[in-house]
Order: structure tokens, then sequence, then C-alpha cells
């Protein structure tokens, strides 16, 4: 039992590191790359600690070199998520009743683990595996993930010390139970440290969890679960499974002790899963927590006095870093009618300026889409867009996929405000321009809030203060993360907690007190030093 009221190191934000040229890190990660490339890896289901293979042994390619293969894993079944699910049961008790500290330093030391002796390696393995280039790979499977373990640890403390007053007489205290069951995580490619995140801070809380990854991130799922058990994870906390989603969701949501879903993904799928759980609520012992970031359909909104070098930078990297494959990345803007002629040709050439290939030459800032659906469905949005008379390709649209699935960061002007690039979600790095006339700012304002169905991020640029706060007003629910005068990605822990509504989530806020909150069930205590020897109340005189 403590024998003591602890406090954790306070977090402060994993520095980035630059990989510049001559750099100690830039040569690690050079090796770390060879390393990558020099073997297949086996990668086998991990389930209450075993390493679980089965028959249908399936290849890992490169997105950017389909005739590199990295590895393989195995896919499973439903058997392996009901072994998954009996893991994480069997393990649920002793990891709930686990004295919080020892918890703590499990996680603190995950965060230690990524920031050192595996930031190579992770960073690697997210590169090669989600073809991502290395300062991409940098802020997201180093620094953020390792800030989600160390501001998460911090944040359950705060968790656990906001405890109620009492009386004379009497104490009253809250306790911060785990769920009853087990939680569900369903985790995207397109970031390593979501995918650690999510099936981990409910864990931190006391729960236990079935992983499932997506099958395009199994090579870095695989590093941190590596990770995860040198940390000293007990057996069954975490149990990663390589099944379908329909499979997995058959066999979790009609489990009677499912109790949580943490999920980073399409509104599609996460409104279908929300509608399964609807039709099953009868079966689970308690309602289930459902916590989801969704799709987004970010915008940039430029003001006539906005600095315009400033909104150019912002579209480049809002839009095309990590080919466009953010739920943040800016995929529509706004620009102002007298602005528009001299940022389209700079826009232009700053386009054309950014090189595309494989992330292991540094040089490059375009790498490849994810895979071939994600290929197939941008280009046919490109190949219309080429075609319809109410648009017209400003740069880039080409594409290619004979050695890897690239895309050229494409921006499309349109005259029509409701075109289906400025409506739905694209994931891709493609960005649609909607000029206006600069005496209908605050119509546009009114445009730009009833184009989407989402509400993620959004940006407005402007000098004119008076222009801000016209923004930041007629645009609240249209962005849970929104940034003046700066692009509309790069969220940072503990700095700007994300998430969105509408279309694009329950905004739980990940790396957050908002979000570990969902993952307990409090109780109350109330003890009475004096309880009352008599039923009678004075007003009974």
């Amino acid at each position: 039992m403590p024998k003591g009221i602890y406090t954790v190191p306070r977090p402060q934000n994993e520095p980035v590191l630059s990989y510049a040229p001559g750099t100690p890190e830039r040569k690690a990660m050079e090796e770390a790359i060879r390393e990558v490339y020099s073997h297949e890896l086996d990668i086998p289901m991990v389930i209450g600690g075993k390493e679980i293979r089965t028959d249908k042994k399936v290849a890992i390619t490169a997105p950017h070199d389909h005739s590199k293969v990295l590895g393989y894993y195995y896919q499973g079944g439903e058997e392996e998520v009901k072994m998954a699910i009996e893991a994480a049961l069997k393990a649920r008790r002793e990891w709930a009743s686990m004295i919080w500290e020892h918890r703590a330093s499990i996680f603190l030391k995950m965060g230690d683990l990524v920031a050192g002796p595996y930031r190579y390696k992770l960073n690697a393995a997210t590169m090669i595996g989600q073809s991502k280039n290395v300062f991409q790979a940098e802020i997201d499977s180093a620094c953020e993930l390792a800030d989600f373990y160390r501001f998460n640890t911090h944040y359950m403390t705060q968790i656990y010390a906001d405890q109620p007053s009492s009386a004379p007489n009497t104490w009253n205290r809250m306790e911060y139970r785990p769920l009853e069951g087990f939680v569900f995580a369903l985790t995207p490619f397109n970031f390593t440290s979501i995918a650690g995140n999510l099936p981990t801070a409910p864990a931190l809380m006391g729960n236990v969890a079935v992983w499932k990854p997506s099958k395009t991130a199994i090579y870095s799922a695989h590093v941190l679960m590596e990770i995860y058990r040198e940390a000293g994870l007990p057996d069954g906390v975490i149990n990663l499974v390589f099944a379908s989603g329909p499979t997995a969701a058959k066999v979790v949501l009609t489990h009677p002790d499912f109790a949580g879903f943490h999920f980073t993904g399409s509104t599609a799928v996460f409104q279908s899963i929300w509608k399964m759980i609807g039709n099953n609520i009868k079966t689970y012992k308690t309602y289930p927590r459902i916590v989801g970031e969704t799709g987004g359909k970010d915008y940039i909104m430029v003001h006539p006095s906005a600095n315009r070098k400033a909104v150019i930078t912002a579209m480049v990297r809002g839009a095309f870093e990590y080919q466009g494959q953010k739920c943040s990345a800016a995929s529509r803007a706004y620009i102002p009618r007298s602005m528009w002629n001299d940022m389209k040709e700079e826009l232009i050439t700053t386009v054309k300026e950014l090189k595309m290939g494989p992330p292991e030459d540094f040089s490059n800032f375009i790498n490849a889409v994810i895979d071939e659906a994600s290929f197939d469905k941008i280009t046919g949005f490109i190949e219309k867009a080429a075609q319809d008379k109410e648009t017209e390709i400003v740069v880039g649209g080409g594409f290619d996929k004979s050695t890897g699935y690239y895309i050229e960061p494409t921006i499309i002007r349109t005259d029509d405000p409701h075109y289906v690039t400025m409506e739905e979600e694209l994931f891709g790095p493609v960005l649609t321009v909607f000029v206006y006339d600069d005496d209908k700012y605050e119509e546009t304002l009114d445009l730009l809030d009833g184009t989407s169905i989402y509400g993620l991020t959004g940006a407005i640029f402007a000098e004119d203060r008076y222009a801000i706060e016209k923004a930041t007003e007629r645009l609240t629910y249209t962005a849970g993360n929104f940034y003046i005068n700066d692009k509309p990605t790069g969220a940072v822990v503990g700095q700007q907690p994300f998430g969105g509504a509408r279309g694009s989530g329950t905004n739980d806020k990940a790396g957050s007190v908002l979000n570990l909150i969902r993952w307990v069930s409090p109780r109350s205590i109330k003890e009475n030093f004096l309880p009352p020897e008599d039923y009678r109340y004075p007003f009974m005189g």
C-alpha cells in the first residue's frame, strides 16, 4: 500500500530533433532505415502475452515501393478476437487493483523508451511502413507519443486528486474506478502516436484492452507492442489482434463485457459501429463509453488583410505534409479575389518545388499515399475535377502507381463553393480553393459554416483584429481546434488538446484530462464518523 502522496515528474514536450545533414540523429536514422530494409519481419498477434500465428500469412510492402516486402503478419479471425477478450478479462482484476504509482511507472518508462532507445527504430518503422518523411515521423512517433505517455500520467494524478468537500463529522472521497469490462481500441494508419495512445490511455486508468490496428500500420504496431512489453506492461492488459474490422466488430460488439470503444478513423465506420452498439445495448452489463475522432474537411479562411506569404506557407504545409493524410489537413481554402492572382503564381511556383519520392531520401517533402484503395479514390476526384467545367487544376494533378502510390500535390480552383471536393473528405494531397469577392467576407463565413458536416480544424488568416474576432465568433462550431494565423495542423499534447465535434467525433480531446476521465467510472464514498442514533429530526418536536 502507498506510504506517501506521490507527485509524478512534471511533463515537458519532447524536443523535436532536426535531422539536418551532419547531425548524430540523421546518422542514427539512416542506420535504422537500413535495418528495416535489411530483413523481413515475422509479426505475430500478441494475446495474453503469447505470440499467436495462423495459417494466413500476409505480406507488408512499402507504400512507396511495392517491390519492397518489409515482413509478414498473421491474419486472425473470430477465434483470435475471442481469445483476446478472454485474455483481457483474465488480466483485468489484478491490473485494476494495481496501486496507481506502479501503473504510472510503466507509462513513464514507455515515454522514455520511445524518446530514447526506441526513437529511431519506431521512426524508421513509421517512415518506411507508412511512407512518412523523417520530420513528420519525428513529430509523430517519437515526440507526440512520448508526450502522450508523460502528460497522460500527469493528468491521471490530477483526476485522482480531484476530491469532494466534506461536512463536519464526515469524510467524502471519490474513487475513480476503471470501467467494468474491456475497451476496444480501433486505430488508424496515419499517426503512430494515435495508434499508441488509443489502447494505452484506457489502460493507464486501470482498464484492459483489445487493440486492432490498421492493416497498413502493423509494422509500427509491432514495435509499439515491443515497447509495452519492455516497459513492464503485464500480459493481457493490451492484446494485439490482426482481424478484419467486420470480424472484430462482430465478436467485440456482441460481448456482454464490452465497456468502451476508443477510435480514430472514418466518420462512416464510427457511425456504423455506434449503430451496432445501439442495437446491442441490452447485451451489455454497462453502457459502453464511446470515444471517437473521425473525419474532417478542414479549412483556411483568408481575409483581405492577411499576410500573403504566411497564407501560402500555411496552405502548402497544411494541405501537403504527409500527403494530406491527416485528419487535420487543410483541404479547402477561401481566398479573397484581390489576393488570388498574386497568390496563384506563388503557389504554383512553391508547389512545383516540392520534391516527391521515397522517405529514405531526406530531400523529399512528398512521399506515397498509404495504399491502392486510397490512391484510386483520390485520383478519381482529380480526374473528375480535370473534366468539370466549373473547376480548374491550378497545379499538380499527376499521379502514378507503377512503383509506389504517388500523387502530385494538387490545387483545384472551383467556382462552386459546394463542389464535391469542397465538401467531401479526400484524405490526400488535394486542396480546393474558392475565390470570393472581398466585400462578401461575412457572407463567406456563413458559407464556410454551412458547407461541411465536419468540425475538426480550421484557420483564419487576417491582420485586421475585427475580422479575426468576427471569424472566431462566427465559426465557433466549425472547428474543435481553431488556429489564428497558423496552419490547421500540428496540435501539440499539453498545448492544443485535439478533437472536433459535428461529424468529426465526440471531441473528447486526446492527450488531456477530458479524454482520460472517459475511461473511469467514479464512485462516491461517504464515511460518517458520528452516525445518528435516533431516527427523529428536530422539526418533529
